[in-house]
């Protein structure tokens, strides 16, 4: 694996403390700090962009609600969902926000293809969708030319909870995951997604 990419596998997390932790990291960082990207799940957790309206979420039926620094509406993260957090300095890609959302969206949808399952992206609504189904969610925070938060992946998770919000702020958005397309687990997924982001985000790559 590329010197310059640290994948962390920090398993399950509460959203609050990881959120924390993520903006630490990034204070801390400067021209020569190398990239991290973590993977890990999420204790049961509804998250609110900045802008995000909270009159989107229906119901919280007693899970927490967290209002975040990244963008985008509102969202639900829980076990079983993989979350993939990107900490890049886009200064010294040359990328901007737009290019990093591509580059995520190429990343979820070469996964994808990888399962022979028919994904797209849709304009204007970041995140990648089966059947008009969306199945991976993009949310991101730039500090300094350094990203942060990142995406999520339903892999084999109760959905049920996203009936309690509209998500990103769609009221008739439907949820789907890869178990309902796939024969995969969760440590095949992330298994596979750690090769793929090893050779597309080492430094150098394009």
């Amino acid at each position: 694996m590329n010197q310059q990419l640290n994948i962390r596998n920090l398993g399950k997390q509460d959203y609050k403390a990881t959120w924390e932790s993520m903006q630490a990291t990034v204070l801390q960082k400067d021209e020569k700090s190398v990239d991290e990207i973590w993977f890990l799940e999420h204790k049961p957790v509804f998250t609110l962009g900045q802008a995000g309206k909270e009159e989107n979420i229906l119901n919280s039926d007693s899970i927490p609600v967290v209002r975040t620094d990244r963008g985008g509406e509102v969202t639900y993260h829980g076990p079983g969902q993989l979350v993939v957090y990107f900490m890049l300095n886009l200064k010294k890609r040359g990328w901007g926000p737009k290019k990093l959302i591509e580059e995520l969206e190429n990343l979820i949808l070469s996964l994808l293809d990888g399962y022979s399952i028919n994904a797209e992206r849709k304009t204007g609504a970041p995140g990648i969708y089966i059947s008009d189904k969306k199945v991976a969610s993009i949310g991101l925070k730039i500090k300094k030319g350094f990203s942060y938060h990142g995406i999520s992946i339903n892999v084999d998770m109760d959905l049920m909870p996203f009936k309690n919000i509209n998500p990103c702020g769609y009221d008739s958005l439907e949820m789907t995951q890869l178990i309902d397309h796939a024969d995969l687990s969760m440590q095949t997924v992330e298994s596979d997604l750690k090769v793929l982001i090893s050779n597309h985000f080492s430094e150098g790559s394009s």
